[in-house]
């Protein structure tokens, strides 16, 4: 990652590399702080279980950018934390066996690693010499946390030779300029952020990273290109909808992390009508599969047995999307190294309908009402497309006679009566088996996504 930085400081130093509503930092800046905290990190103790592996508490981007750009030249293992509470930070730590965590938060001297401050990495006062970079073929890793609704995220393992293969073909556009919706700890931000480096545009990262921020920022900031989770998306017209300022043209409007809602694509099309459209597939595990940008829902069958000379190939084995990866993870971390030639399931459950691959749910949600199982995806979109809901979550309930029943999560649209809307609800669902209606309907500010985030509204 450092050699991206380098490439366009090199060529043209001023170029603005990151922008907040806060300021602005170039590519020349950004190396300069690289430079210095490549130098801090190469005088850590180099033990595997040492300052060589660090974690990271901090989210603004103009700081994470310069320290992964440093770890991946001297070959430090980093890790990012999501925003969490500190209590939370001490249990990463403690997982992952990170006995230095670098932060730029004064909440975190309680934890039982040595905690560095992030200014003392990046601005290290004079400049200091170079330090050369690994040899090539040594190890370049970097450990992304997985995302999920349920259970504690696994370090995942990976090489920044193998996270670089995909940018490698990427050509110049400056002009571009980037919303980062994602967390940089998550590895869809981590992928756009690499494609913005590689192309020598300009990422722009409002904090916090919800769709109220990302919405002024692509009205005051200029953003070109914007990649998000379909409930991100959701969210961001219901925004625009809500205060009536319109919304900016984009260029290229991308979606992933979550089965993508036909209906949704509609409404994205129509709100930015001169916008390519495009569904990336991707996870922290296998890395990204490529993109679709013909506007239909699901992937099309073409990417099933691509061959065995294929980077990335999938199959599908009992409704369950399988993948095999050659530039995905090394593996957890704590366990052995997995088969680059291996089939893994992937979680999600699959139907072809036609030349599509549609979405049907992961297999960690599907509910077993009574012995029945229902894949709540199908009710969501749904319950979705009810005039009146913003995002709809659809999930299992504890019922003593049945094991589990349907519940419903409903964060409703500003001006719309609950009463009303409920029994909409039920009367979009009437028609659905027994078990899959819904037993319970509740209206709620905040929803946990698919794609492991919590997405609140704010009235």
């Amino acid at each position: 990652m450092h050699e991206l930085l380098r490439r366009v400081a090199d060529v043209d130093p001023d170029r603005v590399a990151v922008v907040t509503h806060d300021g602005s930092w170039t590519y020349a800046q950004l190396l300069e702080a690289a430079e210095h905290a490549s130098s801090a990190l190469a005088g850590l103790d180099g033990d595997a279980q040492g300052g060589r592996r660090l974690g990271v508490v901090d989210f603004e981007a103009a700081d994470v950018v310069p320290l992964l750009a440093a770890a991946s030249l001297v070959g430090a293992e980093v890790c990012l934390y999501p925003p969490v509470e500190p209590d939370e930070v001490e249990d990463l730590a403690r997982r992952l066996d990170h006995e230095v965590l670098v932060t730029d938060r004064d909440d975190l001297d309680g934890a039982a690693a040595t905690v560095l401050d992030v200014r003392d990495l990046l601005d290290g006062g004079t400049r200091r010499p170079s330090v050369a970079a690994v040899a090539d073929g040594d190890a370049r890793p970097h450990l992304v946390l997985t995302t999920g609704t349920t259970g504690a995220p696994r370090g995942v393992r990976h090489d920044w030779e193998r996270l670089l293969r995909g940018v490698r073909r990427v050509g110049p556009a400056p002009e571009q300029r980037w919303l980062l919706a994602y967390g940089l700890h998550q590895f869809a931000g981590l992928q756009v952020l690499l494609h913005v480096l590689a192309a020598g545009a300009t990422l722009v990262a409002p904090a916090p990273r919800r769709p109220r921020e990302g919405l002024a920022a692509m009205r005051a900031l200029g953003v070109t290109h914007a990649s998000a989770t379909p409930t991100y998306w959701r969210f961001l017209l219901a925004e625009a909808r809500g205060d009536g300022l319109g919304l900016p043209p984009l260029e290229q409007v991308t979606m992933g992390g979550e089965a993508i809602p036909g209906p949704l694509l509609g409404d994205v099309h129509a709100a930015f009508p001169s916008a390519s459209v495009s569904q990336v597939y991707a996870a922290s595990e296998f890395g990204s599969t490529g993109s679709q940008r013909d506007d239909r829902p699901g992937l099309s069958t073409d990417v099933l047995d691509r061959g065995d000379d294929a980077d990335v190939d999938l199959r599908i084995v009992d409704g369950e999307l399988w993948i095999r990866s050659r530039t995905g993870m090394l593996g957890y971390h704590g366990d052995e190294p997995v088969d680059p030639d291996a089939w893994r399931p992937t979680g999600d459950l699959v139907e072809v309908v036609d030349d599509r691959i549609l979405f049907r749910g992961r297999s960690s949600e599907v509910i077993n009402v009574g012995g029945v199982k229902v894949h709540p995806l199908p009710i969501e979109e749904r319950v979705g497309a009810v005039p009146g809901v913003d995002v709809a979550r659809v999930f299992a309930r504890p019922n003593p006679m049945t094991g589990s029943v349907v519940a419903l999560e409903v964060v409703a649209a500003p001006g719309h009566d609950h009463d009303a809307l409920k029994a909409s609800l039920k009367a979009a669902c009437a028609d659905l088996p027994p078990a899959a209606r819904p037993r319970s309907i509740r209206f709620v500010d905040d929803v946990a996504t698919a794609g492991g985030k919590i997405v609140r509204r704010q009235q």
